[in-house]
């Protein structure tokens, strides 16, 4: 069995994660700490609970969800995850924090990339890997099938879908992959987004109004 631990994290009350298992190990998923109360509050957690990070991994790489990933790369010294297609995005960190008034340096870090026939195992959890471009071009879905729950990054949301007016975002993309990679899940399994509150492939199937 998994545990999930969510922070709220910067401008941009990003959901930053930490799953782990009884063994004590842990990934953490979305590292979005941009001052120091937030890195000393998930920093006392992974130590409290003796966490040991194996992997960083990442939903995709806007700079909500990477902000705090250099210090988890320098403190945990462990590979970060991410698809190919991100990239791009990934390197114009800078830049995007010129646009919101920060001076940030470029980030140092053993990017390993993950596709639709990587497969992730936490001391035998499953992780499935779902490609969902639209929100930007190499968002990914990680799916726990046994303990019924996604990492969703910003491709659904409780109510809604992730922004496509962004650098290659695009809505048909967007609307076409979660119909058909997500929609066809459990409808019980359990979505945690990348800002808001947890819901369910069930309840969006249903409610969501971009459906």
């Amino acid at each position: 069995m998994l545990n999930i631990q969510a922070f709220v994290f910067n401008f941009a009350s990003e959901n930053t994660y930490v799953v782990y298992n009884k063994n004590k190990n842990a990934w953490l998923i979305d590292p979005g700490n941009s001052i120091q109360q937030e890195t000393d509050a998930i920093e006392k957690f992974i130590s409290e609970k003796q966490l040991k990070i194996q992997k960083i991994l990442l939903t995709h790489a806007h700079i909500d969800h990477i902000l705090g990933l250099q210090w988890a790369v320098d403190t945990y010294k462990v590979p970060v995850l991410m698809h190919k297609e991100d990239q791009e995005v990934f390197d114009m960190f800078q830049i995007s924090g010129m646009r919101f008034g920060m001076q940030l340096n470029h980030i140092k870090a053993e990017i390993q990339y993950i596709d639709e026939n990587s497969e992730l195992d936490l001391d035998g959890e499953k992780f499935k890997i779902y490609h969902v471009p639209g929100h930007s071009p190499g968002s990914v879905v990680y799916h726990n099938e046994n303990g019924k729950f996604i990492i969703s990054g910003d491709v659904l949301f409780e109510g809604s879908i992730g922004r496509t007016d962004l650098y290659k975002g695009n809505y048909e993309q967007l609307i076409e992959g979660i119909k058909a990679k997500l929609f066809v899940l459990d409808g019980e399994t359990q979505v945690f987004s990348g800002h808001g509150n947890p819901t369910s492939i069930g309840f969006e199937k249903q409610h969501n109004p971009f459906f």
